[in-house]
C-alpha cells in the first residue's frame, strides 16, 4: 500500500544543510519554535520538512525535503537530539497563515513522484558513479577532508552514493540546491561530476600560480 505523504507540512529552514530522500540527518534542536515544531511531529505523523534558507533573508528555497522522525531524545538541558530520515523531495505551493512559532507549507510530491520508488535497477550509471567515486576521493584529499568512511559509503546504492556526495562534498550551498532540485539520476550525476571537476581545474590552476 502507497504511503500517502501530508500536503501542509511543518518546515525547518536552515542554511546550508542540503537533505536528500534515502539519507539520514542527524539533527541538535535547541530553539524553542523548532523543538515545539518537533514535539508537534512527534505527536503526529513525525513528518517534517527540511528546506535552505537563503542567504541574510526570510526566504527560503522552492525546493526541499520530507523526512520523517525515526529517532529522538530529550537531553536533561532541554535540548532534542533527532535523527530524520529522508522520504521524498517537495516543491511550495504556498506558506500557510498559521498561530504557530514554526512556518507551515503547502507542498507538491508531483515532480519528485519517483524518490518513493528509489532502489530500483541502476546499473546503467554503475560505472558513472564509480568515475564519480573517485573524483569524489580527489577532491576531498586535494580540500584538507579526510573525515568520510569510504568503506561504508562503497555499500550505499547507486542513488544513495550520489545524495550523499552531493550533501557532504564542499562545495556552494547554490550549487548543492542544484543537484536536490534535478530530477533525473543520470543528469544529476553529470552535473555534480562537472562541479568537482570545475573544483579541482581551479585548484589545480591556483597550485600552478602559487609556485
Amino acid at each position: 500500500m502507497k504511503t500517502v505523504l501530508p500536503n501542509v507540512i511543518p518546515i525547518f529552514p536552515l542554511s546550508g544543510v542540503i537533505y536528500f530522500p534515502r539519507t539520514n540527518l542527524p539533527l541538535n534542536i535547541f530553539e524553542t519554535r523548532y523543538l515545539t515544531l518537533v514535539n508537534d511531529c512527534i505527536k503526529s505523523n513525525k513528518y517534517m520538512g527540511m528546506i535552505q534558507s537563503k542567504k541574510n533573508t526570510s526566504d527560503v528555497y522552492s525546493v526541499g525535503c520530507l523526512g520523517k522522525i525515526t529517532k529522538y531524545k530529550k537531553t536533561k538541558d532541554g535540548r532534542m537530539l533527532i535523527n530524520l530520515t529522508g522520504v521524498s523531495r517537495f516543491k511550495i505551493r504556498s506558506e500557510i497563515n498559521n498561530n504557530k512559532i514554526y512556518r507551515e507549507f503547502k507542498v507538491s510530491y508531483n515532480k519528485f513522484s519517483g524518490d518513493s520508488v528509489l532502489g530500483k535497477d541502476q546499473t546503467k550509471v554503475v560505472e558513472e558513479v564509480k568515475q564519480l567515486h573517485k573524483k569524489a576521493k580527489i577532491f576531498f584529499k586535494k580540500s584538507g577532508f579526510i573525515l568520510y568512511n569510504w568503506d561504508k559509503f562503497e555499500k550505499l546504492d547507486q542513488d544513495q552514493m550520489v545524495n550523499t556526495l552531493a550533501m557532504i562534498l564542499p562545495i556552494s550551498n547554490e550549487e548543492k540546491q542544484t543537484i536536490l532540485e534535478i530530477v533525473n539520476v543520470d543528469f544529476k550525476i553529470k552535473v555534480l561530476s562537472g562541479i568537482i571537476e570545475f573544483y579541482l581545474h581551479a585548484n589545480s590552476i591556483n597550485t600552478v600560480t602559487l609556485q
